[in-house]
């Protein structure tokens, strides 16, 4: 802590923010640095047989008594109510320590779920050309089964996933894409027919871009114009991907060719506008435009979360369905996963996951440099009566706490059950 000084737990009152100096498995309290709420929390610390702790001036409401003054202002606390007092925070410890493992199987069970779907996605581009029905076939079990997971469960959490491999980003992108394209299209109150329609075209959207060198894809430095007019086809080349595959249906079509289309003329490949773009075409643009800017593929580096849905807000106003952005940002959250935060605590961490029924209050890892990594705590901050006092470029951060939190390079999303 910046700002500290090491002070007599005799000096400490009500509204200081102190960190213990033990390890975090020797005391009761969930975190080692925390503002004191009570005087029966001074008198736990110091049964601990701690003497000395330390003092933030900046996170502290109030100053530090003078020495030897607490004895005449202070009631004092009666053994049975602290050990009362200890023995509920040590069941509070231990039910938050089972809630944090109990969220991380979660979110390994939906990282896992995330594999096979990623492994099903490129074996289904893989047999397009050679087997077209077996590969729309195999797209449409997938999207099935994830409209049964969206539409069969009212307790859903979005969990922030690994980092992609340098080969999978299209996959990444499209389960991307299709995943929050189904979400917003349940959030719509869209038939299953419809939402199934939109999530099995933006699984195959940017199919086209595997026709495009990966020179050119790649490229980290400013495009030539035939290079920008080549990406601008992958639309199309998307489309013919899909034609020999004559069960796709021919609904799903406009939206894989118009997902860079704006409402306003602007986008392409044809400058369509508004009225000659169904609501799938314009439901999608607003998601692809979203997981590009958090995940650096438009000519620039990746946003935060946080950030590409601010820019989406402030900048798309005319370019996009503001229906469909309203909606967008009361679904995952106005701190989605893999937004990077500081809390009203002081302390700074990464969102992991976001319970698609409690948006405002996302489970987030702590930066806790006296817990280990792996054991980092995730907490619920409406439980913990902790609030969100900012998001942060992941640039901003610190390296210890960088290397700590291990922010993603890449954002991905996946469904999970609490």
């Amino acid at each position: 802590m910046k700002n500290s000084v090491k002070v007599s737990i005799n000096q400490i009152q009500v509204g200081n923010f102190i960190r213990l100096p033990v390890s975090w498995k020797d005391h009761p309290f969930l975190f080692s640095n925390f503002k004191v709420k009570t005087q029966s929390q001074i008198e736990l610390i110091k049964s601990l047989g701690i003497d000395q702790v330390f003092y933030d001036t900046e996170r502290s409401d109030s100053e530090l008594l003078e020495p030897d003054t607490t004895s005449d202002k202070t009631p004092p606390v009666d053994d049975d109510s602290l050990d009362k007092l200890k023995l509920e925070m040590d069941q509070y410890k231990h039910d938050q320590i089972e809630s944090q493992k109990k969220l991380r199987r979660s979110i390994k069970k939906t990282e896992q779920q995330f594999e096979r779907s990623l492994s099903m996605m490129r074996s289904t581009v893989s047999k397009l050309g050679s087997r077209p029905l077996n590969s729309v076939n195999d797209a449409k079990d997938l999207i099935s089964s994830m409209t049964n997971m969206l539409l069969n469960s009212d307790d859903l959490v979005l969990h922030l996933m690994s980092d992609a491999k340098p080969g999978d980003l299209i996959y990444h992108h499209s389960l991307n894409v299709s995943v929050m394209c189904m979400m917003l299209g349940k959030s719509l109150e869209w038939s299953r027919e419809d939402i199934e329609l939109i999530g099995l075209g933006a699984l195959f959207h940017d199919v086209g871009k595997l026709k495009i060198p990966k020179n050119i894809l790649n490229k980290q430095v400013q495009l030539t114009k035939p290079e920008q007019n080549l990406i601008r086809q992958h639309p199309l080349m998307s489309l013919n991907f899909l034609k020999l595959a004559d069960t796709f249906p021919e609904q799903a079509k406009p939206m894989i060719a118009n997902h860079h289309e704006f409402i306003d003329g602007s986008g392409y490949p044809k400058g369509l506008k508004g009225e000659e773009l169904d609501k799938f075409s314009q439901l999608i643009t607003v998601v692809n435009e979203y997981d590009d800017l958090c995940n650096g593929t438009k000519g620039s580096k990746a946003k935060t979360p946080y950030a590409s849905l601010g820019i989406i807000y402030k900048n798309y106003k005319q370019k996009l369905n503001s229906e469909y952005v309203g909606k967008l940002i009361k679904t995952i959250g106005i701190y989605p996963p893999g937004s990077v935060i500081e809390l009203s605590s002081g302390q700074f961490g990464m969102v992991m996951s976001v319970n698609l029924n409690k948006i405002l209050f996302p489970q987030i890892m702590l930066y806790d440099p006296l817990v280990p990594k792996e054991q980092a705590p995730i907490i619920d901050i409406e439980r913990e009566e902790i609030s969100i006092v900012r998001c942060l470029p992941i640039s901003a951060l610190p390296e210890n706490i960088f290397k700590y939190l291990n922010p993603r390079e890449r954002i991905s999303y996946g469904i999970g059950q609490p």
